[in-house]
């Protein structure tokens, strides 16, 4: 597998606020930093690859209004390489604008496909799955997802069922998919978690440029013809202009509905590298390293005294004292501060104004 040829896709387009206050739609989360060290996460998600993925071949989707955020904090990724969608389309037409234009450029290219907003503890695993997996994928007609292997009876992701029973011929560690699950109640998740088979769905894919191009164009075939036209003027300054015009007209589908829960050749590698999606400042504060009382301090000086199982994310105050506080969220972002329960955090949405 040439390294050449290996291409690297981040979405970069979400608007979520759930770490109101510190994200707003304007500048969500992914573009922030998030765990306090001087990267945000869509810098750490580029530096997890490593040397895997050539500066050239990084390509990030995103809305338009935050092409410059983009360009400002990946100022080694060529700006040809950032992708502007017109409008929200969920992930199935971002993935396929994204795979006819790489397409255009590498016919050979193998593709991975990763969010923007997730974080991973243990680097070198990460990079070791991602090695075996492009190989398989370089080698194969398969489409690859990683099916983290859960901890807990978690109600917030989808799950993906394996077929355990027999590993692919070309790698002991990949297995078919038999189903994909939606997000489960809490009984559910509690049977899930029982058995070895089931993984949470952390929305990584790998495959070939030419699998998943064929594969729109036999489930999806309307949204591939409108991508499939533009080959002439991909790379031109005519690009964005169409985009903009024909972007509006491919469903709204995200593309575990499009793809990946009709085509046949569908594997999935057991992952187990510290994953979350930090989908919750409670998430967050799962992942992050506590002190002896159950604590997480993201600032400059945060004193935590009588406290028991807080989450403190302070980077613009010079000090900070907390006394007596327990499961609670501390969070400020200019002009605005937030305290309240960890328990209670959805019911703070309102107040964000970004709903």
């Amino acid at each position: 597998m040439a390294r050449t040829n290996n291409h690297l896709v981040i979405m970069a387009g979400g608007v979520g606020s759930r770490f109101w206050p510190m994200s707003t739609t304007e500048n969500p989360k992914q573009f922030i930093d998030v765990l306090g060290v001087g990267k945000t996460l869509l810098q750490l998600t580029v530096e997890r690859f490593g040397n895997l993925v050539k500066p050239e071949n990084i390509w990030v989707v995103t809305n338009q209004s935050y092409q410059e955020i983009v360009k400002k904090q990946l100022p080694d990724m060529p700006a040809g390489n950032i992708l502007c969608e017109p409008c929200r389309r969920n992930t199935a037409p971002c993935i396929a604008y994204v795979s006819w234009r790489i397409k255009s450029k590498d016919p050979k290219a193998n593709i991975i496909v990763t969010p923007s907003d997730h974080i991973v503890t243990d680097k070198a695993e990460f990079q070791r799955v991602i090695k075996e997996c492009m190989q398989f994928t370089s080698e194969t007609d398969a489409i690859v997802t990683l099916g983290m292997k859960p901890n807990r009876p978690e109600t917030g992701y989808g799950y993906i069922q394996a077929d355990l029973s027999t590993s692919s011929l070309r790698n002991k560690e990949i297995f078919r998919v038999d189903s994909f699950r939606e997000k489960p109640n809490l009984e559910t998740a509690q049977e899930y978690i029982k058995k070895n088979y089931y993984f949470w769905n952390a929305g990584i894919f790998i495959w070939n440029v030419n699998t998943i191009v064929n594969a729109f164009r036999i489930y999806q075939p309307s949204m591939a013809k409108i991508f499939e036209s533009l080959l002439p003027i991909y790379g031109t300054d005519k690009e964005q202009e169409e985009i903009n015009r024909l972007f509006p007209e491919c469903e709204n589908i995200s593309v575990d509905y499009a793809i990946m829960e009709k085509a046949e050749e569908i594997f999935v590698c057991p992952s187990d590298f510290g994953w979350s999606d930090l989908g919750t400042w409670g998430s967050l504060h799962e992942q992050s390293k506590k002190d002896l009382y159950g604590n997480v301090s993201i600032g400059p000086d945060v004193n935590l005294i009588e406290s028991h199982n807080c989450i403190v994310h302070t980077m613009q105050e010079k000090k900070v004292v907390i006394q007596g506080l327990d499961g609670y969220i501390v969070a400020e972002n200019n002009d605005t501060l937030l305290i309240c329960k960890l328990s209670e955090e959805q019911r703070i949405k309102q107040f964000s104004g970004n709903n």
